[in-house]
């Protein structure tokens, strides 16, 4: 007689995740979907998207530099004499004499002794976190930090705390437990200098005397900082005077330098221990020379042109004030990112469909990347919109928000 087959045995499946996330394909249905969409012009205060010319107000082309023709210029000159990538990494053969001019303006730029440059900004907070922050370290965060200062922490073997949203006396009562509690190691304080979604500044002063307080070290993202705060741009540090008390600043250059990378900056000796264990940096192709070479270009421009940043400042200021007159919710901003709160998620597509249909491309915003409930449309100016333009954008809003019932 023959043995029975065994039962066949079932495993699970890892893409079972996929064909159950339905809520993409749900809202696309709703035609209400707002990613991804494809620009099909060059970018700028106006752009083609969908085939539909709209009033771009969702970029972080702060200083309108992106199609400077000097960056341009700058970028095509390296391209025709470095070539078009680098074909290896920083480490090994990817670095530039372009690079290395690049990392001593950029210390310079933010009053520091060395720089260190980065494929993306993204990069440089993962390999930098990651390789300070040791197993019996601790690093302590804003709760509304960007993504990417989140996964540094997690890439790290220190432990994570967290502190309330720019609540310096939470941070202070975070920072007093973990010394309490862990007096062996060392500790790192991380926060955006401009928080990407809200707008606002960190409250940097009182900031600085809890890390001088507990012998913590301080790092300042300053992604959206960059070009826009500070009497020369040099960031957050800058605008409050307190570069020495802040040893690290990070920024990026997909904003006000019209490019792609990022750096840290600081004392030499750290810049140098995070160039031999940055593992994004060891491990990955270094910046392009065009994109290099457009950085400091952008940096000639921003260092010749403060009028540019005089701007900015007079568009971000209008804009903060149509909206709160209008009776917007705008939160705390005090720069030229500009929320406007919704509320729900689909009450946050639906009002940003309206707002595309009507020739103004914006951002929307929901959970996890802001709080449950406190969606938004993220708004952002740049030193070269006109004043039509913004009152176009204002007259839109106006209309949806009353369309929508956000204001009376």
């Amino acid at each position: 007689m023959q043995a029975k087959d065994k039962a066949e045995v079932t495993y699970p499946d890892l893409f079972e995740k996929c064909y159950n996330f339905t809520d993409a394909r749900d809202v696309k249905a709703m035609g209400i979907y707002p990613y991804f969409h494809p620009i099909q012009s060059a970018p700028g205060n106006e752009v083609i998207v969908d085939g539909k010319q709209c009033i771009m107000v969702g970029s972080n082309n702060y200083l309108g530099l992106v199609n400077h023709p000097k960056v341009k210029e700058a970028a095509a000159q390296a391209a025709m004499k470095y070539g078009s990538g680098c074909t290896g990494s920083r480490f090994l053969n990817g670095t530039l004499d372009l690079h290395l001019e690049l990392e001593r303006r950029l210390a310079k730029f933010v009053h520091k002794e060395a720089a260190l440059v980065f494929s993306t900004g993204f990069q440089t907070n993962l390999g930098a976190i990651s390789c300070l922050v040791g197993k019996n370290d601790a690093v302590v965060i804003d709760r509304q930090v960007h993504a990417c200062i989140v996964d540094g922490t997690r890439l790290s073997y220190g432990k994570v705390y967290k502190f309330a949203h720019n609540d310096m006396e939470d941070c202070e009562r975070v920072v007093a437990n973990v010394r309490a509690i862990n007096g062996r190691g060392g500790m790192l304080i991380v926060v955006d200098g401009v928080f990407s979604m809200e707008g606002d500044i960190i409250n940097l002063p009182d900031l600085a005397k809890v890390a001088k307080k507990y012998g913590a070290r301080l790092m300042v993202d300053d992604a959206h900082s960059i070009g826009v705060l500070g009497p020369t741009g040099a960031g957050t540090a800058e605008h409050f005077g307190l570069t020495d008390d802040v040893d690290l600043i990070m920024g990026t250059f997909s904003k006000s330098f019209a490019s792609l990378g990022g750096f840290i900056a600081g004392d030499a000796l750290t810049i140098d221990y995070i160039q031999h264990f940055a593992r994004s940096l060891i491990f990955s192709a270094s910046i392009t020379p065009s994109s290099a070479a457009a950085v400091l270009a952008a940096l000639d421009i921003i260092e010749a042109e403060p009028e540019r940043r005089e701007h900015l400042w007079r568009n971000a200021r209008k804009m903060q004030h149509g909206f709160r007159s209008m009776g917007l919710d705008i939160g705390h901003t005090a720069t030229p990112v500009v929320p406007i709160v919704v509320g729900e998620d689909l009450e946050t597509f639906a009002f940003w469909k309206d707002l595309f249909d009507n020739g103004v491309f914006t951002n929307p915003v929901i959970s996890p990347a802001v709080p449950p409930g406190r969606g938004m449309i993220r708004t952002s100016y740049t030193a070269t919109h006109t004043d039509e333009q913004l009152d176009r954008v204002l007259e839109v809003v106006e209309r949806v928000s009353r369309q929508r019932g956000l204001i009376s």
